[in-house]
């Protein structure tokens, strides 16, 4: 079992004989506060936060980091409070210590949302102190190392969280040893048994490879003697979890994962790595692989990682073995396992590590922005996930700033990118100088061009193509705005045109009795009761009535405002009913929806007779000039089973001016086809003249609007 004064010995080779007293200090606090509690194990608990600033001290964390791993568990599980331990040990440590802590005292009513609820919270602290998430990071890894004395469900559930939460962020952070510790351990616990298959494969292969991995390792070596480089060779293992994931993800045997030689080498400075670089790729018997270069020391992936990667593979040898090899610095390296932890080691002085730990506070305020603009903890968490992307592309801006955006990315996230205002006013792009789809995938390499406008709006559909988490939690933000902004104006109209038929205007109404009427109904202002009304909350005769005079039971019962017309561009609160598709040109109805605003129907539509037995929330509609806007309709088309008979249909709708959103065909029977049609039309005549000329086919034989 570890001892404090053995931990005490160690931290002397790098903090002051000060600072190891402050932090001697803070675990003879958490041993007493600790007393009488012990782990699953049967060990006594104060072993653990011993463990988690042994594993902090490996990264030569700070004292203070030091200090709150040793208290991290007090305010959670003991009676100290955060003012007690603001007096003993100051406000920094106190504020780590409750970043790092759980929510307690409050209630959850499921696991998942207790997990979101506390991760947002740490969420906020890392965004005052990085070292927060560093902290949680070790106590996790401790965690996962003596997971066998928990429960195998306790064990299934808490491997499930590192591996979708806790080992991503290690790896967006660069801490690469610690994420493929966390991995690997993940794995162990939820799959033991396919952990020990592989690991039995694993040390087999390696084995049977023994001689190959010297021979090229002694080819490696001999071409930097030859060029007089220095550099220190070392072959790369891939961790169990790697094979494991590569498999189910290519859909690959054992066999060709584990069928690659990995090698890095490790040098003085960056001009060496390039002199290294051509060196291997002109080695004698070896040819790079076209295609297999990338130069992540000029363009850094967004976790600060840096480092040549290349493949070579050897000719004439009968040997297809691909040899991937990593050419960095002593600091790139250093950087690559601990990344944003570096930066408390070198203490600022070391521009790498500084601009690791830059990058790390970025991503983290993009964090503090998404749980500002998420509807609650739970649609944080998943853009949090949905951020953690492994793989990457490197874009350019028009000035040739280098992006850097996960795998499957498009336009709108690169908008996103560049700044918030640029992606909600963006309407079209274009790549490569090329005009492009915004749902376009972008490659490494592309230069990106965002055409912008102040009228424009982010656009609902974005959401199914967008691969960011800041483009998505910025989309839906957004949306919820012009929501709340649509109702508003719905529910002025509503509101006029009710108050109209009282022969007032808005500004007529007494602003006393307009006062206690939103106080009583508890609403801040008077936009909120508009978009209540917008929205379908609260109707707007009702309102009316309430605003105006004394209404008797039987003023409520019935609405004396006429028709409201529809323009077609009323905005998110106003929709069409899928059912029965309204067109301009239809005579309509408006059913009131709670919280959904208005739902268009055809007056004879049959849902409207079930939905709309109660009169109260149906409300008549007239169209307005709608002018070119477009509406969907379906036709029904029975046609009999023809060679070209869809091309027809196609020709022809196109010849009418009128676009096909979607085509089903179904056969009926060996003789006839059931055709299914969507498509955009202006009105009711443009409708006429489609079916008119669609009828004219020879082959067509039953047509119907559904």
């Amino acid at each position: 079992m570890p001892t404090i004064d053995a931990f005490a010995k160690r931290l002397q080779a790098y903090l002051s004989d000060s600072q190891v007293q402050q932090v001697r200090r803070a675990y003879y606090y958490a041993e007493q506060a600790h007393d009488g509690q012990m782990r699953k194990s049967g060990e006594p608990y104060v072993t653990h936060p011993l463990a988690v600033a042994q594993i902090l001290s490996t990264m030569h964390m700070d004292h203070q980091s030091l200090m709150a791993a040793m208290l991290h568990d007090v305010l959670e599980d003991t009676e100290v409070s955060k003012v007690a331990m603001q007096e003993q040990f100051g406000d920094t440590v106190a504020n780590l210590v409750d970043g790092v802590s759980k929510l307690t005292h409050l209630e959850f009513k499921t696991r998942a949302e207790s997990q979101a609820h506390n991760f947002q919270k740490m969420a906020i602290a890392m965004a005052k102190d990085i070292r927060v998430i560093i902290i949680k990071l070790a106590d996790r890894l401790h965690n996962m190392r003596t997971i066998g004395a928990m429960r195998p469900d306790s064990r299934r559930r808490i491997a499930r969280e590192t591996t979708d939460i806790y080992a991503p962020i290690a790896g967006r952070l660069g801490m690469h040893d610690l994420k493929v510790e966390l991995e690997d351990l993940a794995f162990a616990a939820y799959h033991p048994m396919r952990h020990k298959y592989i690991d039995r494969a694993v040390q087999a292969a390696r084995g049977e490879r023994k001689e190959l991995m010297a021979q090229v390792k002694e080819a490696l070596q001999h071409c930097l003697e030859q060029v007089q480089l220095p550099g220190v060779i070392s072959g790369r293992q891939k961790h169990l979890a790697s094979i494991y994931y590569k498999m189910q993800e290519k859909n690959k045997p054992f066999r060709e994962i584990m069928d690659v030689f990995a090698f890095r080498i490790v040098t003085d400075k960056v001009d060496t790595c390039y002199r290294i670089l051509g060196a291997v790729h002109h080695l004698n018997m070896y040819r790079p692989v076209p295609g297999r270069f990338k130069d992540y020391i000029a363009i850094p992936k967004s976790n600060g990682y840096q480092s040549l990667h290349t493949t070579l593979y050897r000719i004439g040898s009968g040997m297809h073995t691909p040899i991937e090899i990593q050419i960095r610095t002593k600091d790139m390296d250093d950087i690559a396992n601990h990344g944003v932890a570096e930066h408390w080691f070198y203490k600022n002085d070391n521009s790498r590590a500084q601009g690791a730990h830059n990058r790390a506070q970025q991503w983290i305020q993009e964090l503090l922005e998404m749980q500002k603009r998420s509807g609650n903890a739970m649609e944080f968490i998943n853009h949090v996930k949905h951020d953690l992307f492994p793989d990457e592309v490197y874009v350019f801006t028009p000035k040739g700033t280098v992006l850097a955006l996960p795998a499957g990315a498009t336009p709108v996230d690169f908008a996103y990118a560049v700044h918030t205002d640029v992606g909600n006013s963006c309407i079209s792009c274009k790549v490569n100088r090329r005009l492009a789809p915004l749902s376009h995938p972008l490659e490494s390499g592309d230069t990106v061009e965002i055409v912008t406008t102040q009228s424009a709006k982010p656009n609902v559909h974005w959401l199914s193509f967008v691969a960011t988490a800041k483009a998505s939690s910025n989309i839906r933000h957004a949306l919820k705005n012009q929501a709340v902004d649509d109702a508003v104006k719905l529910g002025r109209r509503l509101l006029t045109q009710e108050l109209s038929s009282l022969k007032l205007q808005l500004d007529d109404l007494d602003q006393d009795r307009l006062a206690k009427y939103l106080k009583h109904n508890k609403l801040d202002d008077m936009d909120r009761l508009l978009a209540n009304i917008g929205q379908g909350r609260q109707l707007a005769y009702l309102v009316g009535h309430a605003l105006t005079a004394e209404h008797t039971e039987d003023d409520s019962q019935e609405s004396h405002m006429g028709p409201m017309q529809i323009h077609g561009t009323e905005g998110l609160m106003v929709k069409y009913s899928k059912c029965c598709r309204p067109i301009p040109g239809d005579t309509i109805i408006g059913h009131v929806n709670a919280g959904h605003g208005i739902v268009i129907h055809r007056t004879f539509c049959n849902n409207i007779k079930d939905i709309g037995k109660d009169k109260s929330k149906l409300m008549p509609l007239v169209w307005a000039d709608t002018g070119d806007l477009e509406f969907d309709v379906s036709l029904d088309i029975e046609v009999t089973a023809s060679r070209g008979i869809i091309a027809s249909i196609a020709a022809n709708v196109s010849q009418e001016d009128a676009n096909i959103e979607k085509i089903d065909v179904n056969e009926k029977d060996a003789r006839l086809s059931e055709v299914h049609l969507n498509l955009s039309v202006n009105n009711r005549v443009h409708l006429a003249q489609i079916i008119k000329s669609l009828r004219t086919l020879p082959g067509v034989i039953r047509l119907s609007r559904r």
